[in-house]
């Protein structure tokens, strides 16, 4: 899941490394056919009962000892939380220390995580590879990770995810999902409706749902980051990736023909979108769909942590499909999740112990196997006996994209998507007739902000 917080702005520069996650080849490089088919890699698996973390780096030696675990999943939330409770508990046996685990609302953990680092943090959080990292790393808010890496299994593609500005890395990765149209089998082999292949054939797919008393899109947007997907993938679709990644840095205007074009045509979508989307949570939504009375929903693979378990083997996707056929489809936004130490992490030797076996095959093996639903490990060595037809088929999809962003705001500084887009998508929600204004606005903040 992605979401927002607020950040003090030091850089308005985004780090060349940062620049260059946006290609196949970073989970290309990651994902070969080995981890799609479960086929065993040159690399052997993390096991055994070592209790130093599984790296060849510096970090490999760090000595293990008790840390405090910031994690954004409220206790009993679903899947995510399982995921990461039994890695700590995991490594708490494995190692013989105690984990204290901090789990947070996902939300209330994005929108404060500005005040937890500056205050007294836990040694270990959870959080999103891209600028968001970066830009933290150039606040001096997180500790260097360069002696965890290399990280046995972890691609040179996902170690570039970690690289902030100034070459050294400062996150190690943990899972990534794709966003992308999600439906229920069930319903669609009901209705007689199939995958759309062009624009034409998507109108005409929303036309008869709508027709058949169905909602044909679940939309929220009470969580602010939500309506960021749909922005994303209509930019790149009607404007292309370079343009997209050119605005996020400020290379392109808010207020051009361009972004104008991507708000009108949001606004021709929206009768096919629910309604009172800004009351309304995205397990909300999920829901909606689940019980068929929305067909279709634009998220990420975690829309299953959404849905009842029953309703889960039902679930399939599709890429949101072209409106321009000079640009095609085969862009999409696919987010890296991961975890960082804090710079004043009480004990960061302890700390690198622990994040380094986060980002390791065995960790991710454990929370796959504790969990109601797996999420697509970054480890290329992690089994995948788990896998679903979901995650096979979101493997697949990402490698076979052309461009890959990390999502609005994980592209773009946190000021501005924070206190400046969220705002002005909402406000587009809810009067979509002041595009000039909006688009207007959020120009001359950019400007302001990005400089």
């Amino acid at each position: 899941m992605t979401g927002s917080g607020s950040l003090d702005r030091r850089s308005s520069t985004v780090p060349a490394s940062v620049q260059a996650l946006g290609r196949r080849s970073l989970l290309r490089g990651a994902l070969g056919a080995g981890a799609l088919l479960g086929v065993p890699t040159l690399l052997s698996s993390c096991g055994g009962g070592d209790a130093k973390p599984s790296g060849s780096g510096g970090g490999a030696s760090a000595k293990a000892g008790p840390v405090k675990f910031g994690m954004n999943e409220a206790k009993g939330s679903g899947p995510a939380y399982e995921r990461l409770s039994a890695m700590a508990d995991a490594y708490a046996k494995k190692a013989g220390v105690t984990v204290s685990q901090n789990a947070v609302d996902h939300n209330t953990f994005q929108e404060s995580i500005s005040t937890y680092l500056q205050g007294t943090p836990d040694d270990v959080f959870t959080w999103f590879a891209g600028y968001r990292m970066s830009q933290f790393a150039t606040n001096g808010q997180i500790a260097d990770l360069s002696d965890v890496w290399p990280i046995d299994g972890m691609s040179d593609a996902f170690k570039k995810s970690a690289t902030a500005e100034d070459g050294k890395q400062y996150f190690v990765p943990s899972s990534y999902y794709p966003w992308a149209v999600f439906y229920r089998k069930s319903v669609f082999e009901k209705n007689g409706w199939s995958e759309p292949k062009s624009q034409d054939d998507f109108m005409a797919l929303m036309k008869d749902m709508q027709g058949k008393k169905i909602t044909p899109f679940a939309f929220a947007a009470k969580d602010a980051w939500a309506p960021m997907g749909t922005f994303d993938i209509l930019n790149m679709r009607l404007n292309g990736y370079d343009f997209h990644m050119e605005l996020t840095k400020g290379k392109k205007n808010w207020d051009s023909p361009e972004v104008r074009r991507v708000f009108e045509t949001w606004k021709t979508m929206l009768p096919y979108q629910q309604e009172n989307a800004l009351g309304r949570t995205w397990q909300e939504a999920a829901t909606s769909m689940a019980k068929g009375e929305c067909g279709m929903y634009l998220l990420g693979t975690f829309v299953v942590d959404g849905v009842p378990k029953e309703t889960q083997d039902d679930l399939d996707f599709f890429t949101y499909p072209a409106l321009d056929q000079s640009i095609g489809a085969d862009a999409l936004d696919a987010p890296i999740d991961g975890y960082c130490v804090s710079a004043n992490a009480q004990n960061e030797d302890a700390a690198k112990a622990f994040i380094t076996y986060l980002g390791s095959a065995e960790a991710a093996d454990v929370a796959n196997n504790s969990a109601s639903a797996p999420f697509i490990a970054a480890n290329s060595n992690a089994s995948t006996a788990k896998y679903g037809a979901l995650q096979k088929k979101s493997v697949e999809v990402v490698q076979n994209a052309k461009s890959i962003a990390q999502f609005l705001d994980r592209d773009t500084n946190a000021d501005l998507a924070n206190t400046v887009i969220t705002a002005s998508l909402q406000e587009f929600l809810k009067n979509p007739d002041k595009i000039d204004s909006i688009t207007t606005s959020i120009q001359q903040q950019a400007k302001s902000i990005l400089g």
